[in-house]
């Protein structure tokens, strides 16, 4: 049976799969997340899938572009394609939200099967983010992720750096470890 929890031991946070995207034709991805108090992402934007967002216990914290949404359970917000957001716990107890991702994807999947495994084997800072430059060039490649402000800058090294990578087999060598 496939593994569908992953947990980050040092963040406390937690992705369970509730529905891959080859288990919807490709139509969505469908995830939970536990976040602990404090937890989130900075902001960024994806170009391959839209995100909606759905608290489910406690409030979750969303910046849409410059709005900053307090999600109160059952509520729900849309970050479409190319729209600047983040997700956080403004509290003081863990939250839990799901993540639709339309269409579904498959890389980011394993980017997050990857990310957890790193952080299960201790190679993440206390931000829960990569250590290795190598692992992050992976991870935003696969993830489709997209940096603003200075970070847009880096963004496009740390793309062509992981396409050498992935030439080499960095890329799948972290998929055969942790997918």
């Amino acid at each position: 049976m496939e593994r569908r929890v992953f947990e980050n031991p040092l963040i406390k946070d937690k992705v369970t799969m509730l529905k891959y995207s080859r288990e919807t034709d490709g139509a969505f991805t469908l995830v939970e997340v536990e976040l602990q108090p404090g937890g989130g992402t900075p902001p960024h934007y994806h170009t391959t899938f839209s995100e909606e967002f759905t608290a489910i216990d406690g409030i979750l914290g969303l910046q849409l572009d410059t709005k900053q949404l307090r999600l109160q359970p059952g509520q729900q917000a849309m970050a479409s394609i190319k729209r600047l957001h983040r997700f956080y716990n403004p509290g003081e107890e863990p939250i839990r939200f799901q993540v639709r991702l339309v269409p579904g994807s498959e890389r980011f999947e394993n980017m997050l099967k990857i990310m957890y495994g790193l952080a299960s084997d201790g190679l993440v800072n206390k931000k829960g983010l990569p250590k290795s430059l190598d692992h992050t060039a992976v991870l935003i490649t696969e993830g489709d992720t997209n940096g603003t402000g200075v970070m847009s800058l880096l963004f496009p090294l740390l793309r062509m750096r992981a396409k050498k990578l992935r030439k080499k087999g960095l890329y799948q060598a972290l998929l055969a470890k942790y997918a």
